[in-house]
């Protein structure tokens, strides 16, 4: 009997060593190879991993696999707090998404805990908390294009050569079922993030890759779900998280049903059809005259084409007019540089260009400001004395202001015809020249500021469908109820925030100065003492108002202050005036000669010099940020008009044939190319700069390297960007504005 007992021990004994070799748990060869065919998914029944289990096991491994489990629900604990994603499977059920989305979401959940390849994909493509959120780092975007390779595996060839430790399936393996990109907005309300008060800098992004089958209303009930309950982050920080929307970055079919998109096309197909007559008409002039009637040398419908539209443009206005978009001759205007005449400014060709430049690169900063994921920091490069000429850059809208007026003045003056005729005519007839004067500046800015226009309202349009951004500035929604008043110049009468193009406020101020100087002119020319008063007293009217309104407005040049007070300081016509009054006496007093001096060469060079060191304090004026509201706005009024001063001494100085070696730098012919193009280069540029970052897939770093080598960048495609449109949309129409003035000749 002990014998046989011993056998039965060993028997025993061996049976349970044969079988704890057999262990049924899935490994990964088993996952790579396992099918799904439920309906739901690819077509049949849904798999579960508890039933591929194998449930004979010895002791050893019963132990093992308690470890497995207890491995798992860390997991799983884990997941749930940090991964929004897992999240999300873990609180959908079938009360609150559909039933595939259900389906779907708790396989997602089952294959990210048995580590299936494809499903850590889709863990590791989905967005999460990352460092920096105190300083701003609101992009928990994930990845766009992993989340793709979903469905569409990633086109890199590897070598069988070499060992490698990752698994087989990350890069072909792809997951049973379409899986999309999404992007949840969330409104936050933490105390634990630096609060700049710029734009809505308190929205944070998180990209997520989610089944096509769930509807946006369901993953923003879900989240808002999760949100509520499993998310320590949310406790941790005191975030408040509010979910706004989700965007499934796909265009919508309204964007063809715009009115903006059909009036651009239109626009753009008829300018391509005058160009293509201009084309023809050179043509024609070059050909013998029996050869171009008969059409001799093509074909039959070309034929047929050819002999109407030279039938057309047999009649001389059709000719003139469409000459005006002779695309060579257009070129040759925009490239042409010449010596400089006695009777011009050569410097203001420079001044233009360097501050059309200035003022780009602070449009980077800006529109790219809701891509910044550290914009704490990007404002505090802003208040270091190195980066001042960039924070600094709206004062350089001054420049412009003061050589507008100048120009008004100066020009309008040294016309003698003109003045001699206001003198001689009545008062309807100096209204209808006054009117004259309006409809040419008029047809002058307005083609190319229409199609910007249209142009801004389909970008914005397209990037709030398919930016990963939440976009604050949604032009496409403002310039669709607001368009007339950019189209009468008003805009800035209105608040800062419900501007179409709200780089655009200055060329309102411009036109409206225009205007009112023109006004003035027209009663200097009939009442000498009258305009001079009126203009005096505007003078000191708008420096009274300067005070008062920054008094009232606890003004100072702090971020926050500068972009809360828009509308009351930066765009009101009232306090941006001032350069333009200023450069308008001093036009005056060198039109008229009034102001006579006689300096000795050093002299000369030293006003020069000291003008730049007017110019580059002013610049730099705003380098200590906390003055205290009084002493900021005794430099902000009295500091622009030196600053204004500095800039008319240029120009008198290069009127008069004066300067000195850096005055001959913004001299260069080079600058006549530039200035040409500074109209289009100044409306461009913030439109291609916001679609160039819109399109973008991650967030932006601010670093002062990378931030050089982007503004160039910028600044060769705007320029380049500028050339075509000014060809296209601008010289047409100033060619056409100067046949208008031109008068028809008397035989």
């Amino acid at each position: 009997m002990p014998r046989y007992g011993y056998g039965i021990s060993s028997t025993a004994l061996w049976l349970s060593l044969l079988l704890g070799s057999c262990v049924g748990i899935q490994n990964e060869s088993t996952l790579q190879l396992q099918s799904f065919d439920h309906a739901i998914l690819n077509g049949s029944n849904i798999w579960s991993n508890k039933d591929l289990e194998v449930t004979v096991t010895a002791n050893a491994n019963e132990v093992e696999n308690d470890d497995d489990g207890a491995k798992t629900d860390r997991h799983e604990a884990l997941l749930a707090q940090s991964s929004i994603i897992y999240g999300l499977t873990e609180v959908a059920n079938a009360s609150n998404v559909n039933p595939i989305c259900h389906a779907q979401l708790k396989h997602v959940q089952r294959s990210i805990l048995n580590k299936q390849p494809w499903a850590l994909k889709v863990l590791d493509a989905s967005g999460g908390k990352p460092s920096g959120f105190i300083f701003g780092q609101n992009y928990w975007l994930g990845s766009r294009e992993a989340c793709g390779s979903m469905q569409r595996p990633l086109g890199i060839t590897l070598s069988k050569q070499y060992k490698r430790q990752m698994h087989n399936g990350l890069i072909t393996q792809q997951s049973p079922f379409d899986m999309d990109y999404r992007v949840i907005y969330l409104r936050h309300n933490s105390p634990w993030q630096v609060e700049l008060k710029l734009m809505s800098e308190q929205i944070i992004h998180i990209g997520l890759c989610l089944p096509s089958s769930c509807k946006s209303s369901e993953i923003q009930q879900l989240t808002s779900d999760y949100m509520a309950g499993s998310f320590k982050d949310s406790d941790i920080f005191e975030m408040q998280p509010e979910v706004l929307y989700v965007k499934d970055l796909k265009l919508r079919d309204v964007f063809y049903d715009r009115l903006s998109f059909k009036l651009v096309v239109g626009f753009v197909l008829a300018t391509c059809a005058f160009m293509l007559c201009a084309q023809q008409l050179s043509v024609a002039k070059q050909l013998p005259a029996d050869g171009h009637v008969d059409g001799a040398g093509l074909a039959p419908v070309e034929s047929e084409i050819w002999r109407a539209l030279h039938f057309l443009l047999k009649w001389r206005p059709v000719q003139s007019f469409v000459s005006c978009y002779d695309v060579a001759n257009n070129w040759r205007r925009i490239v042409a540089t010449r010596e400089n005449s006695s009777s011009e400014i050569p410097l203001l060709n420079g001044l233009r260009s360097v501050c059309a430049v200035g003022i780009l690169i602070f449009h980077v900063m800006w529109f790219m400001y809701f891509t910044v994921h550290n914009k704490a920091t990007l404002l505090a490069y802003g208040e270091q004395i190195f980066f001042q000429y960039i924070s600094s850059a709206p004062l350089l809208v001054d420049v412009f202001f003061t050589i507008s007026g100048f120009l008004q003045t100066y020009n309008f003056l040294r016309n003698t015809k003109q003045l001699q005729a206001i003198r001689d005519n009545g008062s309807i007839a100096n209204v209808k020249l006054f009117c004259k004067l309006l409809f040419h500046r008029y047809l002058r800015l307005v083609p190319l500021y229409l199609i910007v226009m249209g142009s801004v309202d389909l970008v914005f349009a397209y990037i709030g469908d398919t930016s990963v951004y939440h976009i604050n500035e949604r032009f496409d929604e403002i310039c669709s109820q607001h368009w007339w008043r950019n189209l009468l110049f008003i805009q800035n009468f209105y608040d800062f925030n419900d501007l179409c193009l709200n780089w655009s406020w200055s060329m309102a101020c411009d036109m409206q100065f225009f205007l009112i100087a023109n006004a003035i002119l027209f009663l200097y020319v009939k009442h000498p003492k009258s305009a001079k008063l009126l203009t005096l007293g505007g003078l000191v009217a708008n420096i009274v108002w300067s005070f008062g309104i920054g008094i009232k407005s606890n003004f100072e040049f702090s971020f926050d202050i500068v972009y809360g007070t828009s509308s009351q300081i930066y765009i009101n016509p009232i306090v941006r005036v001032l350069p333009y009054i200023v450069g308008s006496i001093v036009a005056f007093c060198l039109a008229e000669r009034r102001v006579s001096y006689q300096l000795s060469e050093g002299q000369q060079r030293w006003l020069w010099h000291f003008c730049l060191l007017v110019f580059v304090i002013c610049i730099h004026s705003t380098f200590k940020r906390d003055l205290g509201y009084m002493i900021t706005v005794v430099l902000f009024a009295l500091g622009r008009i030196c600053f204004s001063l500095s800039v008319c001494w240029m120009i008198v100085g290069s009127a008069t044939g004066r300067g000195v070696w850096w005055s001959r730098l913004l001299e260069a012919r080079c600058f006549q190319h530039l200035n040409r193009v500074s109209y289009a280069f100044y409306l461009l540029n913030p439109l291609i700069i916001s679609l160039i970052y819109g399109l973008s897939s991650s967030s932006t770093h601010a670093d002062p390297i990378m931030l050089c080598i982007i503004c160039c960048g910028f600044t060769l495609i705007v320029y380049l960007a500028s050339i075509v449109f000014s060809m296209a949309f601008e010289l047409p129409y100033s060619n056409l504005s100067s046949l208008l003035l031109r008068k028809p000749k008397t035989t």
